[in-house]
């Protein structure tokens, strides 16, 4: 197992350009399966969590192939609707596939979805909704088999905005000879995307970033080419990075109004942020004051960016308390935290914190934004700090030490 190698007390300066979004990317991926025309995904990020979903989508007869940075996708020639356990299990985003699979194939089987360790994720949003719209589901120990005949029509109320049961509806109900309003639906800038990506092919879905969309089914989808937005969730890492450290780093292909719950935490403290078109500037010279932060569905703060804020309470002066209301599990990575010597409690879902110096020592990656965060923490710690299990943050970031290196972070990845 590879793991991070890293000398603390470098402060960070330079350039990063962001990448892609891997939470839009993975269900624009599970959106291809919907066209029998090409589709290329321009930028596409090489990160395992794509590379498995690619695999997923091969396994059902779909063609991919990579052209430079962009993803060929042909899924004419989509052949199965069974997605196979083993993959299934690498990525809870393989459930993305059930919508495009009964919309295609009027059937589907899969796996329950594996993932990130981070509490109970429930998939029964995406069934409750999907039976209410007519498809026939049986759940058993390992599989859940589905089946359609005809969609109804009945309009759907989610009893909790959630993401993936969102971007499934409308993965189902894109192409489609009904017209179905969604209610209570997540907000998040990941959804847009893959609205816009299915609109820019013929679709019509409506009013997304509100409360309620509604989608119009159509006959079929045209192939396009496509770039999917920029990585919110990467681009929060690098900010909290610099502002751990010090130093000044601009980080381009951001859209500032996306991430602006993180903003706020960094304009009421003692960071400089400067933001000009999609590049934003982060600075930082002084120790941070200590903040309250409140994860919930966008547009509030990312239960995302939960674990590296928190390595930023760490070391800051005085009293943080981190209120986590999305993930029941999402505390794993503070046993690690506190080997570093992080003067953490919890309370619940309430993290209390006060701001100490960091020593280096080994620690664990137990999942993907837990594994970040503790790199971080490494950057500012006073010795070595060793971050075993990085393939855990490997699925969502993009040569992340190699990034952290060119702004002058010491830091080794060791096979």
């Amino acid at each position: 197992m590879a793991k991070y190698v890293i000398e603390g007390g470098k402060k960070l300066y330079g350039k990063v350009n962001i990448e892609s979004a891997k939470n839009a990317v993975l269900p624009i991926i599970a959106g291809a399966v919907l066209f029998e025309e090409p589709v290329i995904i321009e930028k596409c990020p090489k990160i395992d969590d794509v590379l498995n979903m690619i695999k997923i989508i091969e396994s059902l007869g779909v063609k991919t192939y990579f052209r430079n940075d962009d993803l060929v996708i042909d899924a004419s020639c989509l052949s199965s609707s069974n997605i196979l356990e083993d993959l299934s299990k690498k990525l809870r985003s393989s459930f993305f596939l059930l919508g495009s699979l009964l919309s295609r194939n009027k059937k589907a089987t899969v796996s329950y979805p594996g993932g990130c360790k981070i509490g109970k994720r429930p998939i029964d949003i995406h069934i409750e909704s999907f039976k209410s719209l007519g498809v026939k589901i049986v759940e058993g120990e390992e599989n859940i088999e589905c089946s359609l005949e005809k969609l109804s029509d009945k309009n759907v109320i989610l009893k909790y905005p959630s993401v993936g049961a969102t971007e499934n509806l409308i993965l189902l109900l894109a192409i489609s000879n009904v017209d179905v309003k969604i209610y209570n639906v997540a907000k998040e800038p990941e959804i847009e995307d893959l609205a816009n990506f299915l609109n820019s092919a013929g679709a019509k879905i409506y009013g997304v970033g509100t409360d309620v969309i509604r989608i119009v089914g159509v006959k079929k989808l045209k192939g396009i080419s496509y770039k999917p937005i920029f990585d919110r969730i990467e681009a929060g890492t690098y900010m909290i990075a610099t502002a751990i450290t010090g130093g000044e780093v601009e980080i381009s292909n951001v859209n500032p109004k996306k991430i602006q719950a993180l903003l706020n935490k960094f304009y009421n403290n003692t960071c400089k942020i400067g933001i000009k078109d999609d590049i934003i500037t982060i600075s930082s010279e002084k120790r941070l004051h200590g903040f309250f932060v409140e994860t919930n569905p966008y547009p509030y703060f990312p239960t995302d960016l939960q674990a590296q804020i928190a390595v930023l309470g760490a070391v800051s002066d005085g009293y943080s308390k981190i209120k986590e209301n999305v993930f029941e599990s999402r505390f794993e990575y503070v046993k690690e935290l506190v080997k570093m010597g992080a003067n953490v409690k919890i309370k619940e879902n309430l993290l209390e914190i006060k701001g100490k110096k960091l020593l280096g020592a080994e620690v664990k990656a137990t999942d993907l934004r837990g594994g970040a965060a503790l790199t971080l923490a490494g950057l500012v710690a006073e010795g070595e700090t060793v971050v075993l299990d990085v393939f855990h943050i490997e699925r969502g970031y993009v040569n992340f030490n190699g990034k952290l290196k060119n702004l002058g972070a010491n830091i080794e990845r060791v096979e």
